[in-house]
């Protein structure tokens, strides 16, 4: 085994949970600091609630919010709305010299 390659092991790192819960166990670090413990885990405790440390669930409410008014179209449709709009603005368009220079 070579020498001097290993990190140092702490035997007694302290990990501290954001609910407040603190525990001792063994790491490469001598402390951790961690969100959700098993104390507070939704899955241990038995309480519903999200885990949510980054706002996800907050920006996915919001998306929601700003998506209920609007229409989704798939890409067929969109692509015929398009080739109607061409069509009717082609259709628009004077033909002749004629036809441009009597408007």
């Amino acid at each position: 085994m070579k020498a001097d390659i290993h990190p140092k092991y702490y035997p007694d790192c302290k990990v501290t949970c954001a609910c407040g819960h603190t525990f001792i166990t063994g790491s490469t670090v001598p402390q951790i600091k961690v969100e959700i413990c098993s104390k507070c885990h939704p899955f241990f405790t038995g309480e519903m609630k999200y885990v949510d440390s980054l706002g996800r669930v907050e920006r996915f409410k919001q998306k929601q919010a700003a998506s209920e008014g609007k229409t989704y179209l798939k890409k067929k449709e969109k692509k015929s709305l398009a080739k109607k709009e061409a069509e009717r603005k082609e259709a628009e368009r004077p033909k002749t010299l004629r036809e441009m220079l009597s408007k």
